[in-house]
């Protein structure tokens, strides 16, 4: 009887009854696949109005990212130039996937079809356009290092550098303007010359006018200037100034301690504690040695020092000292000038 009640069931009940499963989970695998495709094209259509690109301009245009400027700064200056459409979707994306949310300072090429992980991509690179700073009162040499050290330079292109400054017949010191630049990382040293020289002629053609009423050579003024700048504080460069030019106009030996180092420098230490010693060295930089000034500028001055050249104070001072504190101590003669020496310095 069991025996063919179990047949009665495999034949007559268990075909249907797979049927109706096997119909009832189709319409169910249906169901959760429309569902996954609504899901999917409802997520692709978000992703692409949050992260995609905002237009299909592919036209590439440099971004400056600026020195000290803030990665919530940098996102709302690329929706504003529209790089990216949300400010905070591209803070969202530049951080969910870098450990360092930092953005380097430079010049970067960006489009408005790049979606907004391209974007951060990019950003999250080495920038093609590098900041320099050259500060006032550095030699060549320094200014070649700075290059070096900004704009990965291999030692070979530091030296490529500093030989090509040698091609400038009239002077080749002191002329590197001190400034902040934007400069591309594959930029040929020798054009760096050219550049970092044309900013300093800008700069200094303002001044043209004054350096042919003074009647003195040009190059005078910058050499004379970079003694200034290596020697003076910020509020006395005028005083300086003024008492170097006293010493020239009486053919004294200007005696200036910057000139020791600039002759002692090497590449350990570029402006070394001036040697003593060194007063006798025949070096023609040597004004210890010499009367008049130094053959070119010892280093580049700032615009202050030009200034404090081409409008001195008028003094009668002919020594200066500086004491521990940097305030500056000037006489009319050797004897108070050592009375202070022993007095300030001792």
């Amino acid at each position: 009887m069991l025996k063919k009640h179990l047949e009665y069931v495999r034949i007559q009940i268990l075909p249907g009854l797979r049927e109706k499963v096997f119909q009832t989970w189709g319409k169910n695998l249906l169901l959760v696949l429309l569902v996954f495709i609504a899901l999917l094209t409802a997520a692709l259509l978000l992703h692409s109005a949050l992260f995609g690109p905002p237009s299909e301009d592919g036209l590439r245009e440099d971004f400056i990212v600026e020195q000290d400027e803030t990665l919530d700064e940098v996102a709302k200056e690329l929706e504003d130039l529209g790089f990216v459409k949300y400010s905070y979707v591209f803070k969202f994306a530049y951080t969910f996937v870098r450990t360092d949310v930092s953005i380097r300072p430079g010049g970067y090429k960006l489009a408005r079809d790049m979606d907004v992980w391209m974007i951060g991509k990019t950003l999250g690179q080495a920038p093609y356009l590098s900041w320099v700073t050259i500060p006032s009162g550095k030699r060549k040499e320094e200014v070649a290092t700075i290059l070096m050290e900004s704009l990965g330079w291999t030692r070979e292109q530091r030296q490529e550098w500093l030989s090509a400054t040698e091609l400038n017949t009239d002077i080749n010191e002191g002329v590197y303007f001190p400034d902040t630049y934007l400069i591309p990382s594959d930029q040929p040293p020798a054009q760096l010359v050219a550049r970092l020289r044309g900013r300093f002629e800008e700069a200094f053609a303002p001044y043209a006018s004054e350096v042919v009423a003074k009647n003195v050579p040009w190059t005078d003024i910058i050499t004379m200037a970079s003694l200034v700048e290596k020697e003076a504080a910020k509020n006395d460069k005028a005083l300086v100034a003024g008492i170097l030019w006293n010493r020239i106009n009486k053919n004294m030996k200007l005696q200036v301690d910057a000139t020791l180092q600039y002759v002692q420098g090497t590449e350990e230490k570029w402006w070394p504690l001036p040697d003593p010693a060194e007063k006798d060295n025949a070096s023609p930089f040597n004004t210890y040695k010499h009367v008049g000034l130094p053959p070119h500028p010892i280093a580049s001055p700032s615009l202050a020092s030009i200034e404090a050249v081409l409008r001195p104070q008028k003094t009668a001072c002919l020594y200066y000292l500086h004491d521990d504190y940097g305030r500056i101590h000037c006489t009319t003669n050797y004897s108070a000038h050592k009375a202070n020496v022993n007095r300030y310095l001792r």
